[in-house]
């Protein structure tokens, strides 16, 4: 419809262009506007910083859709090879440092864009740090945070931002926004797990002051899962149902959309919330369109297409096994989260990743709605890596 209005206004300019006189008086203040608009900045692609145009304009649109992949962490050389746009970094990679540091080392310097490299340091028992050093093997949770100073917070988060950093690490999956109790006021599963920051926004001011610590150690923080996971089943493990009423799942957006302009990504929970949609909430364009308008420029992440209650709703069974997949429900999988409004997906299995990023480019060529959406989620993680100094100017 938008096409057809755009083609008759088009049309209409067309010809009352061709009825006009063969001689036309100029107003004075068109021409001075007309001068402005010469002297004017020239407008850059999906908003992008100057410095960074020259980048994008070299990239082709498999390197763009690459970006939009986040991997579990391979071998440099692998990451080399394929220029994901982002490393996920789990626990068993930190137990040898002086491997993993090399490899991230490596990365850094090779890659015209580097990665964002992930991990998941909540605290309490998502401690990915623990294996670094004796001092990180009783790391706080989020629940214990809570009843902390906004300073002790914020000089405790500055402390693993710096011990993060100083491995290579600029992505911290957290903080836990999901709510501490269910829509029958019971305590859900994250607060049983005291990985909840609180209930509503009540605790903000405290989750800005652990946001402001690691962005003092150079890491950037990802909000999760939105719009508020609280339902008892394991997400990663089955399909995970939510019947939480929209004016309870409304009060939880609230704390994410409360601190989306001091957090750059933010994470789709996999729950299904049946009062808006029977998708899970990272395949369902209205939720993710939710966390779109809390800011224009926040990233959207999935949590990982490998996972195996994702994978089961696309193919339509209660669960999969294996790595043995078919090939045409991982391609509805990868298509279902890019229209939904996804900007970069996370996935845990390497060589899925290397044909997502084929696909994506198939799709790019099939359709032009589909190569904007992925310009335009490539230009959002540039954009995003540019303000977190992962990206130089380029001359």
């Amino acid at each position: 419809m938008f096409i057809l209005v755009f083609i008759s206004i088009l049309t209409a300019c067309v010809f009352a262009e061709e009825s006009l006189p063969e001689i036309q008086f100029v107003p004075l203040n068109s021409l001075t506007e007309s001068i402005a608009a010469e002297t004017a900045p020239a407008e850059t692609p999906y908003g992008l910083p100057a410095e960074i145009t020259p980048l994008w304009d070299s990239l082709t649109i498999r390197q763009k859709a690459a970006q939009m992949v986040m991997v579990y962490m391979t071998p440099a050389d692998f990451m080399l090879r394929n220029e994901f746009g982002g490393y996920l970094v789990m626990k068993s990679h930190l137990k040898n440092l002086d491997k993993f540091r090399e490899n991230i080392k490596t990365v850094n310097e090779k890659m015209r864009i580097p990665p964002l490299v992930a991990t998941d340091q909540e605290g309490g028992l998502v401690n990915r740090i623990s294996v670094i050093a004796p001092e990180w093997e009783h790391t706080p949770s989020a629940k214990q945070m809570r009843a902390m100073s906004e300073d002790s917070i914020q000089t405790l988060a500055a402390r693993i931002g710096g011990t993060l950093s100083a491995n290579g690490i600029n992505l911290n999956l957290a903080p836990v926004l999901d709510p501490a109790k269910d829509s029958r006021g019971k305590n859900s599963f994250m607060e049983e797990s005291k990985r909840s920051w609180g209930e509503d926004t009540l605790n903000a001011s405290k989750v800005r002051a652990f946001v402001q610590g690691m962005r003092q150690g150079n890491v950037a923080c990802v909000s999760k899962h939105f719009p508020g996971y609280d339902s008892w089943t394991n997400s990663d493990h089955q399909i995970a149902v939510s019947a939480t009423p929209r004016a309870k799942i409304a009060k939880n957006v609230e704390f994410f959309k409360t601190l989306a302009g001091d957090i750059p990504v933010t994470m789709m929970s996999s729950v299904r919330f049946i009062r808006i949609s029977n998708r899970p909430a990272v395949f369902e364009p209205r939720i993710v369109k939710m966390a779109r308008d809390m800011s224009p420029e926040t990233v959207i992440l999935t949590d990982d297409l490998w996972g195996v209650s994702l994978r089961a709703w696309v193919s339509g069974t209660e669960r999969v096994k294996g790595k043995n997949y078919p090939a045409k429900d991982f391609r509805k999988l990868v298509r279902t989260a890019l229209y939904a409004g996804n900007d970069m997906f996370m996935i845990t299995y390497p060589q899925k990743a290397v044909e997502m990023v084929k696909y994506l480019e198939m799709l790019s060529k099939q359709s032009k709605y589909y190569h904007e959406r992925i310009e335009e989620s490539a230009a959002r993680i540039l954009k995003m890596k540019y303000r977190a100094g992962l990206l130089p100017a380029v001359p």
